[in-house]
């Protein structure tokens, strides 16, 4: 198997250990259910955005970029929570839109955003060296 297609192999296993997590978190009911609620999907969905770009953008540049434009770009949703255009709430009052823009503008969402990019940047270091390991480590 090429190094490649390997690598593929374990974004693609990543994504479906990372979104069945998040939606975990989200739902779940037990001991500090509202932590794992409201925030340990935030580092849930910042993971699963780093992966997702590494998934078209491999080099290792990428791998400090995706993690910094992942933070940003969430950074500026979570700011958008702030302004109520018709348009956006209605995007937000389904069930993807809800996922994908959140509802609700929090301040203590930046910290877990910023540790799941955190988090995020230490996986594509992990699937980097899988990429670029030499032949005769494969």
């Amino acid at each position: 198997m090429g190094r490649n297609q390997k690598q593929t192999i374990y974004i693609l296993l990543s994504i479906l250990i990372v979104v069945p997590m998040g939606f975990f978190f989200k739902y779940y009911t037990g001991p500090g259910y509202k932590w794992f609620n409201d925030y340990a999907g935030d580092i849930a969905y910042e993971i699963f955005w780093c992966l997702f770009g590494f998934w078209f953008f491999r080099s290792r540049a990428a791998v400090i970029q995706i993690p910094i434009w992942v933070f940003v770009i969430t950074c500026i949703i979570e700011f958008l929570q702030l302004w109520h255009l018709p348009l956006l709430d209605e995007i937000r009052a389904t069930f993807i839109g809800k996922l994908l823009l959140g509802t609700t503008f929090v301040w203590w969402d930046f910290p877990h955003y910023l540790l799941g990019c955190i988090l995020g940047w230490f996986w594509l270091q992990q699937l980097q060296k899988i990429g670029y390991a030499k032949k005769s480590q494969s």
